[in-house]
């Protein structure tokens, strides 16, 4: 989706020189991100397995396997999450309920020790469906009542993020414009997730500068 992009990781990857191209599955052709030094896999309002209605999502699994085979250092957040958890040969469907809006995570002991740490008492925020199960050989970071399964890492590379720390403040309008049909459907109150976003969003957005360069300094250097 245009207006879900790379948010507050976009300044990040600026402060450290690496420019960033984006590429629209379903629209672009995808293969440039083969040979990209960073892939970020970021959110939409379908399902990875939706696959008869929209095929592309096929060769766009097929390109994101490729990358995480091939070592690239790879982000998925929300349904890029999800199309790292299909990639690495877990089950993904819906979930009991919907999750939308702002909640506090919980941490894994790993969680605490990765650079989700310092999401730790702060609140962040599910928009999803969807959720999966966790691949083997990854490590679960974080849970919240609903979804067990809210954020993992496949080895030093991989960082799937099933929720949204990369939404800046100001730009949530954008999304409640964006999504107004599931909003509706959802009976989500505009006021609230304005009132909600405004209280919890900017110490969010402050420690996802963190986590993001945190990962980034983690990853192996080569």
């Amino acid at each position: 989706m245009a207006f879900e992009d790379a948010g507050t990781l976009g300044p990040v990857l600026a402060e450290r020189g690496i420019g960033l191209t984006y590429l629209q599955a379903g629209r672009d052709d995808l293969s440039p991100a083969l040979d990209a030094d960073l892939v970020l896999i970021l959110g939409g309002p379908i399902s990875v397995y939706e696959f008869e209605r929209y095929p592309f999502l096929t060769d766009e699994l097929k390109l994101i396997e490729a990358v995480v085979k091939k070592g690239t250092p790879v982000v998925g957040i929300c349904l890029g999450a999800q199309a790292l958890a299909a990639v690495l040969a877990a089950r993904v469907y819906p979930g009991a309920e919907k999750e939308l809006g702002w909640d506090q995570l919980t941490l894994t002991e790993e969680g605490k020790a990765s650079p989700l740490g310092v999401l730790e008492g702060l609140h962040i925020l599910n928009w999803h469906g969807d959720t999966f199960d966790l691949p083997s050989g990854a490590t679960r970071l974080a849970s919240t009542t609903i979804t067990p399964n809210q954020a993992f890492a496949y080895g030093p590379n991989v960082l799937a993020l099933q929720f949204h720390v990369e939404l800046p403040k100001e730009d949530m309008e954008r999304w409640l414009i964006g999504h107004t049909l599931e909003l509706a459907n959802s009976n989500v109150d505009l006021g609230e997730m304005r009132a909600t976003t405004a209280r919890y969003a900017p110490a969010t957005n402050e420690a996802s500068h963190k986590l993001f360069n945190d990962w980034l300094d983690r990853l192996p250097r080569s």
